[in-house]
């Protein structure tokens, strides 16, 4: 546990992406269709757009992805458009702070746009983690846990996908900054210290995803995200479980 704190501190300083949500009236029509499209920065974050033509209107969610620097800040860049109804576009924000307090508050103005995208993020941490447990681990349980990650969340990406194409929301091929930074710090560790990270690292990762599951279980905006956030839950909860309990067994 004694690298837990530490990734704490860096996944929240990096991982400010909703926040505070305002909206402001779009009245408009038109009669065209639906279009969508995505555009992804390697740095930056990542963007997905779409437009609703069935009532002129549109929605946006606006995430960043801060750099976790010495000072512990974070900053804000990158929004993200999906179609929406109802004549009105909503924009929401991200701003800086450096504690897991102030990110996991932001779960409850968290817009499903952008919870998707997160959620896919964290996904690709989890596979591209796991697999090189089974490469680099030393530890046989520890190997067995990778495998398993790259196995459920394999599965759980294309669930994600089948919630998010119909929403318009353009699905991230690359890690927010926050997740590649967390998955760079393995990269050059080998044997034990490998498998004391890597565990350090999954139950970090689980925690800050079973906080934000919680959250769109019980107040999505959206039914089917709605119901794939109740659905995965138990899933992050018994991972999280198990990573304590490797954990434990190579600390």
């Amino acid at each position: 546990m004694k690298t837990t704190k530490a990734l704490f501190s860096l996944f929240a300083a990096g991982s400010l992406l909703a926040a505070t949500a305002c909206s402001s009236t779009n009245t408009g029509t038109s009669a065209g269709g639906t279009t969508s499209g995505s555009s992804m920065g390697s740095n930056s974050g990542m963007d997905a757009t779409g437009s609703s033509g069935s009532m002129g209107t549109s929605s946006s969610a606006g995430m960043s992805s801060g750099s976790a620097g010495a000072t512990g800040s974070a900053g804000t860049s990158s929004t993200a458009t999906i179609s929406g109804t109802g004549g009105s576009t909503a924009t929401a924000g991200t701003g800086g702070a450096a504690d897991m307090t102030a990110f996991m508050a932001t779960f409850s103005t968290m817009q499903d746009p952008v919870f998707l995208m997160t959620a896919a993020s964290s996904n690709l941490l989890e596979i591209q983690m796991g697999q090189m447990a089974t490469q680099k681990a030393s530890n046989a349980d520890v190997k067995k846990f990778g495998q398993m990650m790259v196995d459920h969340h394999t599965r759980a990406t294309q669930e994600l996908k089948t919630v998010a194409t119909p929403l318009g929301v353009t699905l991230p091929q690359t890690m927010m900054p926050v997740h590649q930074a967390m998955a760079d710090r393995l990269m050059a560790k080998s044997g034990k210290a490998f498998d004391e990270d890597y565990m350090d690292a999954m139950e970090t990762a689980h925690k800050m995803d079973i906080a934000m599951f919680e959250v769109k279980s019980n107040a999505a905006e959206t039914p089917t995200v709605k119901a794939f956030a109740t659905k995965t839950l138990p899933m992050l909860r018994s991972h999280e479980k198990m990573a304590s309990e490797v954990e434990k067994k190579v600390d």
